[in-house]
């Protein structure tokens, strides 16, 4: 059992497999190059998967895959067949944008994938294609019934922008109910990437916008889930991640490994301890003792502060899009 500096069982390793992106989403990295890290930076699969093993041995039971995009990285249902074989009750999750789901969702669901998380921001291919700086959307919706069609459990992730999608609450609601699929409605995170134009929606906002159409319940955190979730007066749940909230970090049950082999101990802080070294040379002693001073180094919470969540003292500098969110 993997336990952190202030007593928190750790068993959720989320593995970014690349940083790189076909996106350029506002709130992400809307003025990063086209470029991409050296292969040779990057761990290959089979390292990966080494470390993977060691964490899995050690009490981790939750693995999600992530980015950037992690669909662009090439056979990447093989990575997950590895995973799923070495352990096949996991809970081997995704992380994607979705645009290029409608042609490798089959592979991922016949390699042991067990459920995705799609960022849907907007109905309007307009407005989508203002956020990510492409026209996507019509490819997104695509995955999303293609992932479904195949057997893959969907959850829909948005994140409400004041004056871009704000308006849009209420339809993508509608939307994943009409799919009964869940969908989560997320704090926009203040990052030193992302257009500095750029001014969330508070958690209460967006649920007053819900409310205009519907009574909510509100049902708490499921067990270390960073989704606070209501239900609406027919039965229908969704969730909000809020990180501005004070208990947000309480139950925290993550670490984070970036493709470069770093491990992260906390989204926010920009501390990491590289595995890299070991996992090349095969020292397992060595890779378990940067994992135990990772987990003991682990901060009780982020600095995102729900009274002033744009002051500049409490934006993050952490690229998001090299740790996947």
């Amino acid at each position: 059992m993997l336990i952190d500096g202030h007593g928190r069982t750790v068993n959720y390793l989320r593995v970014s497999v690349t940083e790189r992106c076909n996106f350029r989403c506002q709130y992400c990295m809307p003025e990063k190059p086209f470029s991409w890290v050296p292969k040779e930076n990057l761990l290959s699969f089979e390292e990966l998967f080494w470390f993977i093993k060691v964490a899995i041995d050690e009490g981790v039971n939750k693995i999600r895959i992530t980015g950037g995009e992690p669909l662009l990285r090439e056979d990447l249902d093989t990575f997950i067949r590895m995973i799923h074989d070495y352990k096949p009750d996991i809970d081997l999750a995704l992380t994607t944008n979705g645009y290029l789901l409608p042609d490798v969702a089959y592979r991922l669901k016949a390699a042991g994938l067990g459920r995705l998380n799609i960022s849907l921001d907007s109905l309007k291919p307009h407005v989508a294609a203002k956020i990510a700086q492409k026209d996507v959307l019509a490819k997104v919706l695509d995955g999303i019934e293609r992932a479904l069609t195949v057997g893959l459990k969907v959850k829909i992730n948005m994140v409400p922008l004041k004056g871009i999608n704000d308006d849009e609450i209420l339809d993508i609601l509608d939307y994943c109910q009409a799919r009964n699929i869940k969908v989560r409605f997320i704090e926009y995170m203040e990052n030193r990437h992302a257009d500095e134009s750029l001014r969330g929606m508070h958690g209460r906002e967006i649920l007053d916008k819900v409310k205009e159409r519907h009574t909510i319940h509100a049902l708490g955190r499921e067990g270390a889930s960073p989704s606070f979730n209501y239900v609406l007066e027919n039965g229908y749940e969704f969730g909000l991640i809020d990180p501005h909230k004070h208990d947000f970090c309480e139950s925290c049950n993550r670490i984070r490994l970036t493709a470069e082999g770093f491990l992260i101990p906390c989204l926010y802080f920009d501390e990491a301890m590289s595995i890299a070294e070991h996992v090349k040379k095969g020292d397992i002693e060595g890779a378990s003792q940067v994992l135990a001073q990772v987990l003991k180094d682990k901060p009780k919470e982020n600095r995102w502060s729900e009274e002033n969540p744009n002051e500049e003292k409490e934006i993050s500098a952490r690229a998001f899009y090299q740790t996947g969110g």
